[in-house]
Protein backbone atom coordinates (compact mmCIF):
# COMPACT_ATOMS: atom_id res chain seq x y z
CA UNK A 1 0.00 0.00 0.00
CA UNK A 2 1.45 3.76 -0.89
CA UNK A 3 0.54 6.39 1.32
CA UNK A 4 1.60 9.79 0.10
CA UNK A 5 1.85 12.78 3.13
CA UNK A 6 2.83 16.44 3.14
CA UNK A 7 6.41 17.27 0.67
CA UNK A 8 7.33 19.90 3.19
CA UNK A 9 10.77 19.07 4.18
CA UNK A 10 10.76 15.95 2.52
CA UNK A 11 14.26 14.57 1.53
CA UNK A 12 15.27 11.74 -1.18
CA UNK A 13 18.37 10.24 -0.52
CA UNK A 14 19.54 8.47 -4.07
CA UNK A 15 22.23 6.10 -3.75
CA UNK A 16 24.24 5.27 -6.55
CA UNK A 17 26.43 1.83 -4.90
CA UNK A 18 29.04 0.61 -8.21
CA UNK A 19 31.85 -1.71 -8.10
CA UNK A 20 34.24 0.35 -6.51
CA UNK A 21 32.53 3.18 -5.41
CA UNK A 22 29.70 4.25 -3.08
CA UNK A 23 27.95 7.84 -3.96
CA UNK A 24 24.65 9.32 -2.28
CA UNK A 25 23.15 13.19 -2.67
CA UNK A 26 20.36 14.25 -0.26
CA UNK A 27 17.82 16.39 -2.53
CA UNK A 28 14.53 18.09 -1.52
CA UNK A 29 11.24 17.42 -3.49
CA UNK A 30 12.28 19.55 -6.25
CA UNK A 31 15.28 17.94 -7.23
CA UNK A 32 17.97 20.52 -5.55
CA UNK A 33 20.77 18.68 -3.99
CA UNK A 34 21.35 19.75 -0.71
CA UNK A 35 24.40 17.12 0.18
CA UNK A 36 26.93 14.81 -1.40
CA UNK A 37 28.68 12.13 -0.16
CA UNK A 38 31.61 9.52 -1.41
CA UNK A 39 33.07 6.82 -0.07
CA UNK A 40 35.65 4.23 -1.08
CA UNK A 41 33.03 1.33 0.04
CA UNK A 42 32.34 -0.14 -3.43
CA UNK A 43 30.61 -3.99 -3.78
CA UNK A 44 33.70 -5.60 -4.04
CA UNK A 45 35.45 -4.10 -1.12
CA UNK A 46 32.37 -5.25 1.64
CA UNK A 47 32.95 -8.70 3.42
CA UNK A 48 29.34 -10.69 2.50
CA UNK A 49 26.96 -10.11 5.46
CA UNK A 50 28.38 -6.62 5.69
CA UNK A 51 26.50 -4.01 3.18
CA UNK A 52 23.69 -3.24 6.21
CA UNK A 53 26.69 -2.12 8.26
CA UNK A 54 28.59 -0.46 5.87
CA UNK A 55 25.50 1.37 4.70
CA UNK A 56 24.27 2.52 8.25
CA UNK A 57 28.10 3.60 9.08
CA UNK A 58 27.50 5.64 5.37
CA UNK A 59 24.23 7.22 5.13
CA UNK A 60 22.33 5.78 8.63
CA UNK A 61 22.06 9.52 9.78
CA UNK A 62 20.49 10.62 6.50
CA UNK A 63 17.90 7.86 6.55
CA UNK A 64 16.93 7.68 9.63
CA UNK A 65 15.30 11.37 9.70
CA UNK A 66 11.53 11.58 8.59
CA UNK A 67 9.90 12.07 5.26
CA UNK A 68 12.95 10.06 3.63
CA UNK A 69 12.79 7.96 0.41
CA UNK A 70 16.13 6.06 -0.32
CA UNK A 71 16.69 4.62 -4.16
CA UNK A 72 19.95 2.13 -4.55
CA UNK A 73 20.79 1.78 -7.72
CA UNK A 74 23.94 -0.31 -9.63
CA UNK A 75 25.72 -3.21 -8.26
CA UNK A 76 24.50 -3.42 -4.71
CA UNK A 77 21.42 -5.31 -6.29
CA UNK A 78 23.58 -7.96 -8.15
CA UNK A 79 24.33 -11.59 -6.87
CA UNK A 80 27.78 -9.98 -5.54
CA UNK A 81 25.88 -7.22 -3.36
CA UNK A 82 23.49 -6.58 -0.23
CA UNK A 83 20.38 -8.73 -2.03
CA UNK A 84 20.03 -9.42 -5.53
CA UNK A 85 16.93 -8.11 -7.50
CA UNK A 86 15.87 -10.21 -10.50
CA UNK A 87 16.35 -7.85 -13.95
CA UNK A 88 13.63 -6.17 -15.67
CA UNK A 89 13.21 -7.59 -19.00
CA UNK A 90 12.98 -5.19 -22.03
CA UNK A 91 11.39 -3.47 -23.44
CA UNK A 92 11.56 -1.50 -20.05
CA UNK A 93 10.46 2.00 -19.21
CA UNK A 94 10.47 3.53 -16.01
CA UNK A 95 7.49 2.89 -14.76
CA UNK A 96 8.69 -0.67 -14.82
CA UNK A 97 11.05 -0.38 -12.27
CA UNK A 98 8.75 0.15 -10.12
CA UNK A 99 6.98 -3.25 -9.26
CA UNK A 100 10.99 -4.83 -9.52
CA UNK A 101 12.01 -2.55 -6.86
CA UNK A 102 13.02 -4.95 -3.73
CA UNK A 103 12.00 -3.25 -0.38
CA UNK A 104 14.77 -3.66 2.44
CA UNK A 105 12.62 -1.45 4.55
CA UNK A 106 9.50 0.66 4.56
CA UNK A 107 11.73 3.63 2.98
CA UNK A 108 14.68 2.04 1.68
CA UNK A 109 14.38 0.16 -1.92
CA UNK A 110 17.07 -1.45 -4.45
CA UNK A 111 16.59 -0.18 -8.14
CA UNK A 112 16.22 -3.47 -10.17
CA UNK A 113 18.89 -3.39 -13.55
CA UNK A 114 17.78 -4.47 -17.26
CA UNK A 115 18.00 -7.84 -19.04
CA UNK A 116 17.86 -7.97 -22.97
CA UNK A 117 18.58 -11.34 -25.16
CA UNK A 118 20.32 -10.47 -28.54
CA UNK A 119 19.02 -13.20 -31.01
CA UNK A 120 21.50 -12.88 -33.68
CA UNK A 121 24.82 -14.05 -31.55
CA UNK A 122 24.47 -17.74 -32.44
CA UNK A 123 25.46 -18.93 -29.28
CA UNK A 124 23.11 -22.20 -29.47
CA UNK A 125 20.11 -22.71 -32.33
CA UNK A 126 17.61 -21.90 -29.39
CA UNK A 127 18.80 -18.77 -27.37
CA UNK A 128 20.88 -15.92 -27.87
CA UNK A 129 23.04 -14.17 -25.95
CA UNK A 130 22.17 -12.45 -22.56
CA UNK A 131 22.83 -8.70 -21.51
CA UNK A 132 22.37 -7.21 -18.50
CA UNK A 133 23.29 -3.83 -17.00
CA UNK A 134 23.22 -2.26 -13.26
CA UNK A 135 22.99 1.92 -12.85
CA UNK A 136 23.23 2.48 -16.25
CA UNK A 137 19.00 2.28 -16.52
CA UNK A 138 18.78 4.72 -14.07
CA UNK A 139 21.16 7.27 -15.85
CA UNK A 140 19.36 6.59 -18.88
CA UNK A 141 15.97 7.53 -17.57
CA UNK A 142 18.02 10.12 -16.00
CA UNK A 143 18.92 11.28 -18.98
CA UNK A 144 15.90 10.90 -21.39
CA UNK A 145 14.33 13.03 -17.94
CA UNK A 146 17.30 15.99 -18.93
CA UNK A 147 16.56 16.16 -22.16
CA UNK A 148 12.94 15.39 -22.44
CA UNK A 149 14.09 12.98 -25.54
CA UNK A 150 11.57 9.46 -26.11
CA UNK A 151 13.48 8.54 -28.77
CA UNK A 152 17.77 8.73 -28.49
CA UNK A 153 20.69 5.97 -28.83
CA UNK A 154 22.68 6.13 -25.55
CA UNK A 155 25.70 5.41 -24.92
CA UNK A 156 27.18 4.91 -21.66
CA UNK A 157 30.73 3.99 -21.36
CA UNK A 158 32.57 2.58 -18.78
CA UNK A 159 34.37 -0.55 -17.37
CA UNK A 160 31.35 -2.38 -19.47
CA UNK A 161 30.10 0.05 -21.74
CA UNK A 162 26.78 0.46 -23.21
CA UNK A 163 24.61 1.20 -26.15
CA UNK A 164 20.84 1.39 -25.65
CA UNK A 165 18.33 1.70 -27.97
CA UNK A 166 14.92 4.06 -26.52
CA UNK A 167 11.89 4.24 -28.71
CA UNK A 168 8.69 6.04 -26.92
CA UNK A 169 10.94 6.28 -23.28
CA UNK A 170 11.32 2.50 -23.03
CA UNK A 171 14.80 1.03 -23.61
CA UNK A 172 14.32 -1.69 -26.42
CA UNK A 173 17.51 -3.14 -25.96
CA UNK A 174 21.26 -2.29 -25.82
CA UNK A 175 24.27 -3.65 -25.95
CA UNK A 176 27.35 -4.18 -23.85
CA UNK A 177 31.22 -3.89 -24.74
CA UNK A 178 34.34 -4.56 -22.19
CA UNK A 179 36.11 -1.79 -23.92
CA UNK A 180 37.28 -0.32 -20.45
CA UNK A 181 38.02 -3.44 -18.54
CA UNK A 182 40.07 -4.66 -21.68
CA UNK A 183 41.81 -1.19 -21.91
CA UNK A 184 42.66 -1.24 -17.97
CA UNK A 185 43.74 -5.22 -18.38
CA UNK A 186 46.37 -4.54 -21.41
CA UNK A 187 47.63 -1.44 -20.03
CA UNK A 188 48.19 -2.59 -17.13
CA UNK A 189 48.92 -6.79 -17.20
CA UNK A 190 49.88 -7.32 -20.68
CA UNK A 191 52.99 -6.78 -22.54
CA UNK A 192 51.77 -2.95 -23.30
CA UNK A 193 52.12 -2.19 -19.88
CA UNK A 194 56.02 -2.06 -20.16
CA UNK A 195 56.45 0.80 -22.14
CA UNK A 196 52.82 2.28 -21.91
CA UNK A 197 51.82 5.28 -19.44
CA UNK A 198 48.22 4.51 -18.52
CA UNK A 199 47.81 7.77 -16.57
CA UNK A 200 49.14 10.24 -19.03
CA UNK A 201 47.00 12.62 -20.75
CA UNK A 202 44.72 12.19 -23.80
CA UNK A 203 46.71 13.06 -27.14
CA UNK A 204 43.80 13.92 -28.99
CA UNK A 205 45.71 14.17 -32.21
CA UNK A 206 46.76 10.40 -31.49
CA UNK A 207 43.52 9.79 -30.54
CA UNK A 208 41.71 10.56 -32.99
CA UNK A 209 44.55 9.14 -35.64
CA UNK A 210 44.01 5.43 -34.27
CA UNK A 211 39.75 5.77 -33.87
CA UNK A 212 40.10 6.09 -37.70
CA UNK A 213 42.44 3.33 -37.90
CA UNK A 214 40.34 0.82 -35.66
CA UNK A 215 37.49 1.36 -39.08
CA UNK A 216 39.86 -0.08 -41.44
CA UNK A 217 41.73 -3.42 -41.44
CA UNK A 218 43.07 -6.42 -40.57
CA UNK A 219 41.22 -5.49 -37.15
CA UNK A 220 41.37 -4.86 -33.27
CA UNK A 221 43.49 -7.52 -32.12
CA UNK A 222 45.97 -6.54 -34.58
CA UNK A 223 46.02 -3.02 -34.21
CA UNK A 224 46.57 -3.13 -30.47
CA UNK A 225 49.66 -5.33 -31.19
CA UNK A 226 50.42 -2.28 -32.99
CA UNK A 227 50.70 -0.14 -29.90
CA UNK A 228 53.56 -2.74 -28.60
CA UNK A 229 55.53 -2.25 -31.85
CA UNK A 230 54.90 1.75 -32.05
CA UNK A 231 56.92 1.58 -28.85
CA UNK A 232 59.65 -0.83 -30.29
CA UNK A 233 60.44 1.42 -33.01
CA UNK A 234 59.88 4.63 -31.53
CA UNK A 235 56.94 5.96 -33.58
CA UNK A 236 55.15 6.80 -30.69
CA UNK A 237 56.53 7.70 -27.27
CA UNK A 238 55.26 6.32 -23.79
CA UNK A 239 53.03 9.41 -23.00
CA UNK A 240 51.06 8.87 -26.15
CA UNK A 241 50.73 5.05 -26.71
CA UNK A 242 47.57 5.14 -23.92
CA UNK A 243 45.90 7.43 -26.26
CA UNK A 244 46.28 5.00 -29.25
CA UNK A 245 45.71 2.18 -27.66
CA UNK A 246 42.11 3.75 -26.19
CA UNK A 247 41.49 5.10 -29.53
CA UNK A 248 41.87 1.66 -31.29
CA UNK A 249 39.73 0.14 -28.49
CA UNK A 250 36.70 2.89 -28.73
CA UNK A 251 37.11 2.83 -32.17
CA UNK A 252 36.73 -0.89 -32.44
CA UNK A 253 33.28 -0.11 -30.31
CA UNK A 254 32.20 2.28 -32.78
CA UNK A 255 33.15 0.04 -35.75
CA UNK A 256 30.64 -2.39 -34.45
CA UNK A 257 27.71 -0.23 -33.84
CA UNK A 258 28.20 1.55 -37.51
CA UNK A 259 25.78 -0.45 -38.93
CA UNK A 260 22.93 -0.61 -36.30
CA UNK A 261 20.63 1.85 -38.16
CA UNK A 262 21.09 4.15 -35.60
CA UNK A 263 21.64 7.14 -38.10
CA UNK A 264 18.38 8.90 -37.43
CA UNK A 265 18.17 8.97 -33.88
CA UNK A 266 20.29 11.70 -31.54
CA UNK A 267 22.91 10.06 -30.07
CA UNK A 268 23.75 10.99 -26.44
CA UNK A 269 26.80 10.12 -24.52
CA UNK A 270 26.14 10.08 -20.21
CA UNK A 271 28.88 9.50 -18.34
CA UNK A 272 32.33 10.88 -16.25
CA UNK A 273 33.73 14.29 -18.22
CA UNK A 274 37.02 11.99 -18.97
CA UNK A 275 35.18 9.25 -20.83
CA UNK A 276 32.22 11.35 -22.45
CA UNK A 277 35.22 13.69 -23.89
CA UNK A 278 37.02 10.76 -25.30
CA UNK A 279 33.42 9.36 -27.19
CA UNK A 280 32.73 12.77 -27.85
CA UNK A 281 36.11 12.95 -30.02
CA UNK A 282 35.44 9.34 -31.63
CA UNK A 283 32.22 10.18 -32.97
CA UNK A 284 32.99 13.36 -34.08
CA UNK A 285 35.82 11.77 -36.23
CA UNK A 286 33.26 9.49 -37.65
CA UNK A 287 30.68 12.71 -38.79
CA UNK A 288 28.46 11.47 -35.79
CA UNK A 289 27.27 14.86 -33.87
CA UNK A 290 26.25 13.95 -30.14
CA UNK A 291 25.02 15.39 -27.37
CA UNK A 292 27.26 15.38 -23.96
CA UNK A 293 25.53 14.13 -20.29
CA UNK A 294 27.67 13.83 -17.35
CA UNK A 295 26.99 12.48 -13.80
CA UNK A 296 23.88 14.78 -13.46
CA UNK A 297 21.73 12.00 -15.29
CA UNK A 298 22.05 9.30 -12.22
CA UNK A 299 20.37 11.70 -9.91
CA UNK A 300 18.04 12.84 -12.45
CA UNK A 301 17.24 9.34 -12.70
CA UNK A 302 16.63 8.61 -8.87
CA UNK A 303 14.36 11.51 -9.02
CA UNK A 304 12.23 10.69 -12.46
CA UNK A 305 11.75 7.35 -10.21
CA UNK A 306 10.89 8.99 -7.02
CA UNK A 307 8.60 11.43 -8.58
CA UNK A 308 6.78 8.30 -10.44
CA UNK A 309 6.59 6.66 -6.73
CA UNK A 310 5.05 10.12 -5.45
CA UNK A 311 7.47 11.66 -2.55
CA UNK A 312 7.39 11.46 -0.08
CA UNK A 313 6.70 7.84 -0.43
CA UNK A 314 6.63 5.17 1.95
CA UNK A 315 6.11 1.30 1.83
CA UNK A 316 3.81 -0.83 3.52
Amino acid sequence: MHAATSVTNTRLIAVDWGSSNLRAVQMDAKGQILARRDFTHGVLQVPPGEFERVFEQCLGDWVSEPQTLCLVSGMAASRQGWHEVPYCSCPAGLTDLIPALRWLRPRLALIAGLHTVHADTGITVSAGQDDVMRGEEIQIFGALALTQLTRAVLILPGTHSKWANVQDARVQGFRTFMTGELYALLSQHSILARTLMPSADLDEPVFEAAVQLAQQGPGVLAHMFGTRTSALFDRLPPAQQASHLSGVLIGEELRAMAHEGHEDCELLVVGSQELTRRYRLALKQLGRPCRVIHDEATWAGHLALAQRLGIPYFHS
